[in-house]
Formats: C-alpha cells, sequence, structure tokens
C-alpha cells in the first residue's frame, strides 16, 4: 500500500483504465456506462463546484439519496479535496436527518430528488449551518434560493482552475477524516463514527487480499451507500479497478441480476433469507413430481456439499447425480442471480447456517463476514478456498482479534475508526489505551483463527433458571419459516421464552385463500384461531433445532411487520429490539400470565 490518499488511488486507477467501464446504471429502459476516464473528469467537476461553493477542508457534506452513481461520485470528489462525507439515509425521518445535519456541522448537502428535499425543507429553520442544498433530480421551487441545481451546482465550479483543484488534492494526509458514518442506532442515538483515508486505504487492501477478485469482474450494487458496509465494497472495486453495477431499486434487484450477470455481490441475511423462502416454498407448493425431484436434487447437492467443505473432491456417482442435479434444478437457481456468481458475501447481521448450507448445496457460495462501523465494516471472512459454515471467517491481513476474559470480541488494527465525532467519553470507552476496539460481540475463535459470533453482549438473555441463551440464533432459526417475516424474542428473567411473530404477507394470504379463509382485513387475519394455530404448528417445528432451554413456548403475532417508518427498523434493515420490546410489551407479559 503507498497510496497516501483516496484521491490517489482513484487517480492512479482511472489513469490506468480509461476506457474500462467503472460503473453502469440504468436509465429510461436501457443501462448506460461510464469508463474510469468519464468518471475522473465528472468527479473534478464535482470537486470544482464544492470549492466554488467555499467548501474547505475538513468541512461536512451531506449526502441524502438513494444508491446511485453520483452517491459515490459526491463521494470522491469531497475526500478528494479534503473535505468529508456524511451520508444520510434515505429512508431517514426529517427530524432524524436534522440531527445528524447538526450534529456533523455539514455545510452543504446533496437531495436526490422533491421527496428528499421535501424532508429537508420541513426541517430548514433548525438548520443554521447548512448553507446550500444541490438538487440532484428536477428543479428547485422557485422561491427556493438557497436550493441550486445540479447542472447551476457543476456551472459554478468552471471558475475553478485545474492547479487549485491539484493542490487542494496534495493537501491530504492518509490521517485526515474522510467520513462520519452514524451508526444505525439500535440502542439509542446515533453515534458518528470518524473514518479517516487511511482506513478507507486499508480496510479496501485487507478485504481484497482475503476476497478471490478477478480483473474481469463485475458486481452488482444495491446496498445503501450511507452504509459503511456497502461503502467498503465500493472502495475494494476501487483498487481493483471493478465494475459496479447500480440496481434501480431493492424491488427491482432479481431482475437487474439477470441482466447485469454479476460476478459477486454483498447482500445483507434478509435477502438470502427471503430468495431461500421463495425457491423452497414455490416447491412445496408445486408438490407431486417436482417437489420430489427438488428433495432429491437438494439431497445430492447436501452430500456432495459436505465433501467439498471437508475439501475433498465430488466424483464417482454422486457426480453424475450431481450433475443430473444441477441440470434439473440449481442451474435454474443460478441463472436467476445471473448465471456467472462465483460467490457472494453476506455481512451486517448474522447469516443462518441453514441458509448458507443450503444455497452452497445448489452451487452458490455465500462468504459470511463481520464489520462495524467502527472498524470500517470489515474485519473477518471466509474465503473462497477455505469456507466454514457458522463462523464469519479468519481475520483479513493487518487485522488482530482476540477474546476478552468475558467472552466479548476484541479487534485492533489501521482498520479502527479515530473515534466518535464530538464524543470523547463513547470513544474512550469503545477503544481503550492500547488500541482494541470493544464490539460489544461475544465470540469463539478456533484453533485456525476462524471467529464464530454467539451474541451480542448486551442482546443476551438470562432466564430465571439462569441460562444464558443468544436470542438472535432462535430468531435465525425461526426466519426460516416460510410464513415468518420478523421475530424477536422476549424473556430475560422469565420462566420461558416468548417472542413477537410477524408474518409473510404474500406466503400467509396464499395459505389463507387455499384453506377457504375469510377475512375483512390483514390484522383480522393475524389474529385469526386459523393462523394462530398455523404459526403455533411452525414454531413447535423449528423448536426442534433448538435445545429444550431455548424454545419458544408462547408468542404474539404483530398486525403489521416491523419497517423503518414505525421505528422498529434501522435503515440497515436491523432490529431495534428495545423499541419493538417495547412495543409490545403489555402482549409479550400477558404471556406469561395466561
Amino acid at each position: 500500500m503507498s497510496e497516501r490518499s483516496i484521491y490517489t488511488l482513484f487517480a492512479s486507477v482511472c489513469d490506468k483504465n480509461p476506457e474500462k467501464v467503472a460503473y453502469r446504471y440504468k436509465a429510461e429502459n436501457a443501462w448506460h456506462d461510464i469508463t474510469w476516464q468519464a468518471n475522473k473528469t465528472i468527479c473534478q467537476d464535482i470537486s470544482k463546484g464544492l470549492m466554488a461553493l467555499g467548501v474547505n477542508k475538513d468541512d461536512k457534506v451531506n449526502i441524502l439519496s438513494n444508491t446511485r452513481p453520483e452517491w459515490l461520485q459526491i463521494d470522491m470528489a469531497t475526500v478528494s479535496i479534503g473535505a468529508v462525507v456524511v451520508g444520510i439515509y434515505a429512508s431517514n425521518l426529517p427530524e432524524d436527518c436534522a440531527y445528524i445535519i447538526n450534529h456533523s456541522d455539514a455545510v452543504i448537502l446533496f437531495a436526490e430528488n422533491q421527496d428528499q428535499l421535501d424532508k429537508i425543507m420541513q426541517v430548514q429553520k433548525e438548520l443554521p449551518k447548512l448553507k446550500y442544498i444541490v438538487l440532484l433530480e428536477g428543479n428547485p421551487p422557485a422561491d427556493a434560493n438557497e436550493v441550486l441545481r445540479w447542472e447551476d451546482f457543476l456551472a459554478k465550479g468552471k471558475k475553478i482552475s485545474d492547479d487549485e483543484f491539484v493542490a487542494r488534492t496534495q493537501e491530504v494526509e492518509p490521517g485526515d477524516l474522510a467520513s462520519i458514518v452514524y451508526t444505525s442506532g439500535t440502542t439509542g442515538v446515533p453515534k458518528g463514527a470518524m473514518l479517516t483515508h487511511d482506513n478507507l486505504l486499508f480496510t479496501s487492501w485487507s478485504a481484497s487480499e482475503s476476497l478471490a477478485v478477478q480483473p474481469h469482474f463485475e458486481t452488482l450494487l444495491f446496498l445503501p451507500l450511507a452504509h459503511v458496509f456497502a461503502r467498503i465494497i465500493v472502495y475494494l472495486c476501487l483498487r481493483e479497478g471493478l465494475t459496479i453495477n447500480f440496481a434501480e431499486s431493492i424491488e427491482k434487484v432479481g431482475e437487474n441480476l439477470k441482466e447485469t450477470r454479476p460476478h459477486f455481490f454483498a447482500s445483507v441475511p434478509r435477502i438470502f433469507e427471503k430468495v431461500y423462502d421463495k425457491i423452497t416454498s414455490g416447491a412445496q407448493d408445486a408438490g407431486g413430481l417436482k417437489l420430489k425431484i427438488f428433495n432429491w436434487s437438494l439431497a445430492t447437492g447436501m452430500e456432495a456439499s459436505k465433501l467439498l467443505q471437508k475439501k475433498q473432491s465430488v466424483d464417482g456417482l454422486l457426480a453424475v447425480k450431481n450433475a443430473i442435479a444441477n441440470k434439473l434444478v440449481f442451474s435454474k437457481i443460478q441463472a436467476a442471480l445471473g448465471g456467472r456468481v462465483q460467490w457472494t458475501i453476506s455481512g451486517a447481521a448474522p447469516l443462518n447456517i441453514t441458509i448458507a448450507e443450503f444455497f452452497h448445496a445448489c452451487g452458490v457460495t455465500i462468504l459470511e463476514g463481520i464489520g462495524m462501523t467502527e472498524n470500517t465494516s470489515f474485519t473477518n471472512v471466509n474465503r473462497y478456498d477455505n469456507n466454514k459454515f457458522g463462523t464469519v471467517g479468519q481475520p483479513g491481513p493487518g487485522v488482530e482479534q482476540r477474546i476478552a476474559e468475558d467472552g466479548e470480541v476484541l479487534y485492533r488494527g489501521r482498520n479502527v475508526m479515530k473515534g466518535y465525532y464530538k464524543n470523547p467519553e463513547a470513544t474512550a470507552a469503545a477503544i481503550d489505551s492500547e488500541g482494541w476496539l470493544y464490539t460489544g460481540d461475544i465470540g469463539e475463535i478456533d484453533s485456525e483463527g476462524f471467529l464464530k459470533i454467539t451474541d451480542r453482549k448486551k442482546d443476551l438473555i438470562i432466564t430465571a433458571g439462569g441460562k444464558n441463551i443468544a436470542p438472535q440464533r432462535v430468531e435465525k432459526t425461526m426466519r426460516t419459516s416460510r410464513y415468518v417475516s420478523q421475530v424477536l424474542v422476549f424473556g430475560d428473567k422469565k420462566k420461558f421464552l416468548t417472542a413477537v411473530f410477524t408474518l409473510d404477507k404474500d406466503q400467509v394470504a396464499a395459505w389463507a385463500v387455499k384453506h377457504g379463509i375469510d377475512y375483512n382485513s390483514w390484522q383480522e387475519l393475524c389474529q385469526s384461531p386459523q393462523v394462530r394455530d398455523l404459526m403455533q404448528s411452525e414454531v413447535q417445528e423449528k423448536n426442534k433445532e433448538l435445545a429444550s432451554f431455548e424454545t419458544i413456548k408462547k408468542i404474539y403475532i404483530a398486525p403489521a411487520d416491523f419497517s423503518i417508518e414505525g421505528g422498529e427498523l434501522t435503515a440497515s434493515l436491523k432490529v431495534k429490539r428495545k423499541v419493538v420490546t417495547e412495543k409490545y410489551r403489555d402482549e409479550l407479559e400477558a404471556l406469561y400470565t395466561e
């Protein structure tokens, strides 16, 4: 690693691959290419626009937008001149946006469209430090003098010379701040993790050394760029000069996978769970010969998978059977992912081992890894040729890991953040004097350095009988039911476990039609005796995979799914355990008195 700043790496990659496609996006039903050379020019124009508006070194720049090429171009343009990027989830409410804008001391904000601009206009009086807003799409209201059209913003940069731009890029040092990434806030007010140029450069190097990427590889990006998990995938692609295809939306991911045919992609477990549910429920609904073929193929794939996990070859009769299974079933699953996927990455939350084993049997390898905002979203990942299901893999080069006396996972390395912005107390609590970052995860490290996460330190449930239970393990198991959307386990200091369930609307509604159940509303169906019996049956079946003290005895079915808008999910789709527990505390407590 010889890069002095992110711009140094960026300029080098652009100059080496001028005609190679950097980004590909879809507009008006057609895919459009942006070469590395064209991308460099666009980013420089944005940098000049920022300079023309008076953005200085260390000034904060907000981006309020969904994942799209301009997000990355603004990011690169900002860090190139020593300013600091602060992303805001497009799903954030106006008051959440206001908190981040004010706390980060932002002077300029890029809003994706009128919907995002409207949110900012609602709280504009609360934003005294914000000087400019740039609208990426459309025209601002006539009376909004401080809001610039994208084209007008770029035009302002024309008065900045190339020499002035280059001089700014040369002022940036490795230890300078590049980004503040605000945590999702599952446990309270978001904290801003300060990430330096060196944090991002080192972590992208360590991740690229751990993953078997090839120069011709392409990826499909659909994760929110306000989340550092997506950003580190982007910086890995930058380092390797790989092409990034931008998904149109989460809803269009399935369609875009077939169109772009990526070699790899990164996702959160929830996406893999939904694909698994769709495949397995589809086979069950088909029934008859199709179900028999599916089950036979899956059993064959599982047998081959177990050999491959042991690094043994699949040959003889099993190789023939697996080839048939691939032709009959697995090839269709692979084609749904584009047909070229070499491996996928799962991160941001625990992956159920059942999901990993299922996809591997189908010829799709999921490499589970782990990271957190505070360590630039990467510490460990399984390797393509050294993968242990149920673990998050070995640490990347240059990353140290160890387990504290109480079981907490600790890390040290150049991926660890500089600290929390304007919060020295929280920084001191997270990073000790020797540089070890305390993650809050409980885990175990085996003899080969593979890390297994057993739970979150603060989430552990201790029953009245003294049993320590990891709720995430129980929740992952329950979510493999085709009828389940989300689960939150409850039971600290109680005799047994209970849980709040939300249901998969499509699956349960189809089940109701099949069984001739009439209902006037979704809420009515959720509370019907038939659905309660269905879910009790599903829970009893899933309980067989758990130890007796981990089993769920009673459940409450919520009338609506957890959502970002409802406050139960973070923008990265993590369940806010405290919020859900408080929201349904009365219903859960009632389960113990029935």
